[in-house]
């Protein structure tokens, strides 16, 4: 089996609460340049991006020739990135690494663990959790929580508070940090299974692995890991972060 990993971010246009957002300028530099600039600096064997736009695919074409068309029927970054795996004829033991195209800060070792951790299980899935700060707020729904067995595996991904919060003891909660490693023969495998009834009531596609008896190893995180880009806020303060480490 192979250790080496390779990085695909997928990347469409349309987004609701931030328009045209792999495109948008963040100090000199778009978000999807940025992010493939911090994957490019892991231990990827390659980078590539995968998406369904001309207007994506041409500019990303100024800054690299790894970029993949797909097809603008894909419902989720999981079909994208299967898509461009087949096309660039990966074999079936390569790990790839599913990394955001709204996250141009991830960390370095972040990324590197998470391939090692994932390389080193006997889990289908590899996957990044981290424990909730005191300032954060743990009710968000947009902040997905994951409950974890004994043996750091997956074992319930919500919306909701899980598990319930009868102690107020942030020490007990897990957030999910959407970031996955898996084999190319296991995407071979998820791509075909249908959304499951879990999936549906909480919009968490991770659901559709477990109700299928997928395993999800997680890597505990324990550094500083700044937000992606998702809003209009969120991206003058990405702009306010990079001003402020220049000075």
């Amino acid at each position: 089996m192979s250790d080496s990993f390779v990085i695909i971010i997928p990347s469409r246009l349309e987004s609701t609460r931030l328009p045209r957002k792999p495109l948008v300028d963040i100090c000199g530099k778009s978000l999807i340049q940025r992010v493939y600039e911090v994957a490019n600096k892991t231990k990827a064997k390659n980078v590539y991006i995968a998406t369904d736009d001309n207007e994506i695919f041409d500019h990303v074409n100024n800054f690299s020739e790894n970029v993949i068309m797909t097809s603008k029927d894909h419902i989720s970054g999981t079909d994208r990135i299967h898509e461009a795996a087949n096309k660039l004829k990966l074999n079936s033991d390569q790990i790839i690494i599913n990394l955001q195209g709204d996250e141009p800060f991830v960390p370095i070792n972040l990324v590197d663990s998470l391939a090692e951790s994932f390389n080193s299980s006997n889990c289908d899935i590899g996957t990044v959790i981290t424990k909730f700060l005191d300032d954060e707020d743990i009710l968000n729904p947009n902040s997905v929580k994951v409950s974890i067995s004994n043996a750091n595996k997956a074992l319930y991904f919500s919306r909701s508070v899980i598990p319930n919060n009868f102690t107020n003891n942030l020490q007990n909660y897990h957030r999910h940090i959407g970031i996955y490693a898996y084999r190319k023969s296991t995407l071979d495998r998820l791509v075909v299974l249908p959304p499951s009834n879990l999936e549906l009531l909480e919009k968490l596609e991770q659901l559709r692995f477990i109700e299928n008896s997928f395993t999800i190893k997680t890597l505990n995180y324990s550094g500083n890991i700044p937000p992606g880009i998702d809003t209009q806020a969120d991206l003058s303060n990405a702009i306010n972060h990079i001003n402020n480490d220049n000075r």
